[in-house]
């Protein structure tokens, strides 16, 4: 009698895990997403007194969608999120009012993100391929400048790489470039197969799949680095567990024809420095800006 009431319990804690993975199996891919509408958007940058555009580009076939401010007749600042994360995501460096005297600028949902064809990753080289086009759709005839942080900073190598007459400087925000430091993270592939992909929640499934692209694309990075030509900026903290310091070195050597490459590591910081610094790297960014203007075209 004791061991059959021992059973029934065990079954009911099974058939309760189950219910459980079941509903989160239906609940997950519209949690996290990390979407903003763009109606609600608008008005957050309303309330500050500023007027946001928002919008989606075609590139073959798929949609870019972006967020933009600032003067028309101003230099471009486009920033790129990590992984997961949306336009939204760095969105405060669009409300500061220095960068907007300095600047136009505009965020986008990296490819799989936000309203980019949510869910639907691309590796590295493809994103840059149908990122590159919103460049040239934005075009106002002054300089465009890329800031990238984690996952962001190898695609703002790759598009610098692919593009170098577009592009007149790009920063890493503890940029994740050295093969060699790159964690194997073998239980992604088992995260993302059938059935385990399905509790990802939201915008976590495009992420392990990028994530696994990226595993062969920071390899095939090594080759871009001599091709990136215009001024680059490493940011990083010196606390960075997840995306190791070292980075910083490395992109330093295989950088060999960039017009300039200029360090900052931020002591104690970690890997969200975008957030938790950016009192500290918007001078930075102005002074990107500053440093093209001053050498001139072709410098």
């Amino acid at each position: 009698m004791v061991r059959f009431c021992q059973l029934i319990q065990h079954l009911k804690t099974a058939l309760v895990i189950s219910i459980l993975v079941l509903l989160w199996g239906i609940i997950a891919p519209g949690c996290m997403s990390f979407q903003l509408s763009d109606e609600s958007a608008r008005k957050q940058f309303l309330r500050k007194g500023l007027e946001l555009t928002t919008a989606s580009i075609q590139v073959n076939g798929r949609a870019i969608h972006y967020a933009m401010v600032g003067l028309d007749s101003m230099p471009t600042l486009i920033f790129i999120h990590g992984s997961p994360g949306s336009w939204n995501s760095l969105s405060n460096y669009l409300k500061d009012p220095a960068l907007l005297f300095h600047y136009r600028m505009v965020s986008v949902d990296r490819p799989g993100f936000g309203f980019s064809n949510f869910g639907e990753a691309l590796p590295l080289a493809e994103q840059s391929l149908v990122l590159l086009p919103l460049l040239q759709h934005i075009r106002n005839g002054k300089p465009v400048y890329l800031v990238g942080h984690s996952l962001g900073g190898p695609l703002v190598v790759k598009m610098a790489s692919d593009a170098p007459s577009e592009v007149a400087g790009i920063m890493l925000l503890a940029g994740s470039v050295d093969p060699s430091l790159e964690p194997a993270e073998n239980w992604r592939r088992l995260a993302g197969k059938f059935p385990f992909r399905l509790l990802l929640p939201g915008a976590f499934r495009p992420s392990n799949e990028e994530l696994l692209y990226f595993k062969k694309d920071v390899v095939s990075l090594t080759k871009d680095f001599p091709k990136v030509t215009c001024d680059v900026y490493l940011l990083h903290g010196d606390k960075d567990s997840w995306v190791p310091v070292g980075n910083v070195d490395y992109a330093r050597k295989k950088l060999t024809n960039a017009r300039s490459v200029q360090t900052h590591i931020f002591q104690g910081g970690n890997h969200f420095i975008p957030f938790s610094k950016q009192k500290e790297i918007v001078p930075w960014l102005i002074r990107m800006g500053a440093a093209t203007q001053a050498a001139g075209p072709g410098d």
